[in-house]
């Protein structure tokens, strides 16, 4: 290495390392163009001693190409020739092992070289770390010998740049995908995301194409076929012929801030469940419909829990109006409009799927296609910090008496805890309404014996979450407010300490109920 330009190495030479043994480069070559290289990489190749490049057994490699003019005649060149790459294979092992095989019969080649005290670069399209052959040797040589990797452009950089459109702003999330993972996990990712990039098309594209429309996103996904080389092409993805496309391609959906979202033919209401508490609890469907919609509308809390998009409307209200909510949300949609209604938890429970359905059962509504996406509701979230209470048959009562009469709740709870049922009571008290709680204790008692497990959980997910086993004759409705759920066990469920110390204690309800 010239004394003009020092280097740090990223490993210290110790025993393992001695100095009489060669140096192992991983060297970027950058997306295929020549001349996006970087200077480190062509000093590198002129100071190794071996040259090493993967190539098909018809014995191309693009990465020779790309560094060819760096080559010499005295350069010992390692052309490292793959036994199988899209077709089947013979090896008693399959596909998997025939391809570990060679890796480590590339590494011995490589070692021996390297033993030898000779110095050795391993050409790598893209960057080396990056979905490349290159690691394999990698993790095979690199705790053994002196290594350095020399990065490069990726093809997703080069990708953007030639689509000319910015990848990533702000606060946006970039997702790269390998387009060989299975179409719902794709169009799971894809939803959940703003700006992606999947990799490794050619045979995939017709799943990826698929996924891409599945997640409400093929309109903005777009396509770039050897980026920087020759023979490029880009294009909308939904305009490209499946049989035309070859390995080295992308899809890409490019940043969305400063883009309003393309009008709908027809407008319609998609009413999303945003789970009990944030983000962890959004499903990827959910994130995807809110990204989608042109409108998010919805009780101002939950509002606040949706993150701004630019060119994104926002139409916070007071929890009590629910019925004018939903009308509001649906003139929206009769305009052409996408709509997010939000709720908390799952919108079927308790929540804004019935009030927005029930409006769009009547004229001038019936026509707005409405959609729900559900949620993790706060039943399933308290049971599971509490541990499995809801193990066994439940009921789900809400103990307000707003929307209907006390003697209605009564008689639900009796017959519920006459079935011996766990009971998962929604919206147990608020500071004007605490009675509920006491005579509904006084009506279980009836059933239960004062030591039934009861799990208080209060704003489970957030930033003040308590999650708590006590006993149902010491339930106390001074404890309770709105943001409390309760867990009323069943004759079965079990209260029981773990831990080393015993200072855990855990519910769960037997799936087996014992014979009469």
């Amino acid at each position: 290495m010239s004394e003009q330009h020092p280097r740090t190495e990223q490993r210290p030479q110790t025993e393992q390392h001695p100095r009489t043994t060669g140096r192992l480069y991983g060297v970027g070559l950058g997306p295929g163009d020549p001349s996006l290289m970087t200077l480190r990489a062509v000093e590198t190749i002129a100071a190794a001693d071996v040259v090493a490049y993967h190539s098909a057994r018809h014995g191309r490699s693009i990465a020779r190409s790309i560094a060819e003019r760096h080559l010499r005649p005295d350069h010992i060149e390692e052309r490292l020739v793959y036994p199988v790459t899209t077709e089947t294979t013979d090896h008693p092992g399959g596909y998997r092992a025939a391809m570990e095989e060679f890796y480590e019969e590339a590494a011995a080649r490589l070692a021996a070289h390297l033993d030898a005290g000779r110095t050795v670069a391993v050409l790598a399209e893209g960057d080396p770390l990056f979905y490349s052959s290159y690691m394999h040797m990698h993790k095979r040589l690199a705790h053994r010998y002196p290594t350095e990797v020399v990065p490069g452009v990726t093809s997703v950089s080069a990708a953007a740049a030639r689509l000319g459109e910015p990848l990533v702003e702000a606060e946006e999330v970039l997702t790269i995908l390998p387009g060989t993972l299975p179409e719902e996990e794709l169009a799971a990712r894809l939803a959940a995301t703003d700006s992606a990039v999947v990799m490794k098309l050619g045979r995939t594209f017709p799943a990826v194409r698929s996924a891409l429309e599945r997640a409400g996103r093929l309109e903005e996904a777009r396509y770039v076929e050897r980026a920087t080389m020759s023979g490029e092409r880009t294009g909308r993805l939904a305009d490209i012929d499946p049989e035309s496309v070859p390995y080295f391609s992308v899809a890409v959906l490019p940043s969305r801030v400063g883009t309003e979202p393309e009008p709908a033919a027809s407008g319609e209401v998609v009413i999303v469940g945003l789970g009990p508490a944030g983000p962890l609890w959004l499903t990827p469907e959910a994130r995807g419909a809110l990204a989608a919609a042109q409108d998010v509308v919805g009780y101002s809390t939950y509002v606040d829990r949706v993150p701004v998009r630019p060119g994104q409307r926002r139409h916070p209200s007071d929890n009590k109006v629910e019925s004018e909510r939903a009308e509001f949300a649906l003139d929206l949609a009769r305009q052409g409009r996408r709509v997010a209604v939000v709720s908390s938890g799952d919108p079927g429970v308790f929540a804004m799927a019935t009030a927005v359905l029930e409006v769009a059962s009547e004229d001038p509504y019936r026509e707005i296609p409405v959609r729900v996406v559900p949620g993790m509701t706060a039943a399933h979230a308290a049971a599971a910090r509490a541990g499995a209470p809801l193990g066994h048959d439940y009921a789900v009562v809400s103990l307000s008496d707003r929307l209907k009469p006390w003697e209605v709740i009564a008689e639900r709870l009796r017959a519920a805890a006459a079935a011996d049922l766990v009971l998962a009571l929604y919206n147990p008290g608020s500071r004007s309404r605490l009675w509920q709680v006491g005579k509904a204790r006084e009506l279980l008692l009836e059933h239960r014996t004062p030591e039934t497990p009861v799990v208080l959980a209060r704003d489970v997910g957030g930033p003040e979450e308590s999650v708590r086993v006590i006993r149902l004759g010491e339930l106390d409705p001074a404890q309770v407010d709105m943001r409390t759920l309760l867990i009323v066990g069943s004759t079965q469920t079990r209260a029981v300490r773990r831990g080393a110390a015993g200072t855990e204690e855990i519910t769960w309800t037997p799936r087996r109920y014992p014979e009469r």
